[in-house]
């Protein structure tokens, strides 16, 4: 699945363009390594998310989405 697309499913971002546009600026790093929107992610990836104040850092643990389940264990908030 696309970072972007996944960002948006698993609701650690609102909307898709959003994903995108920070991924675009080099603010998402997945294994760390900056990844492009069009990264397809596997199980077991980590994804750090930098933000202005803080980074939160998940690993994917599924990529279909479940009713009541998480798609990502947070390893840093």
């Amino acid at each position: 699945m696309r970072l972007d697309k996944y960002l948006k499913v698993s609701r650690l971002m609102k909307r898709r363009t959003v994903a995108k546009d920070v991924a675009e600026k080099s603010k998402i790093d997945v294994n760390g390594k900056p990844a492009k929107p069009g990264y397809q992610l596997k199980i077991g990836d980590t994804i750090a998310i930098h933000y202005a104040a803080k980074t939160i850092i998940v690993k994917v643990t599924s990529l279909q989405m479940i009713k009541d389940q998480l798609m990502y264990d947070v390893i840093q908030a």
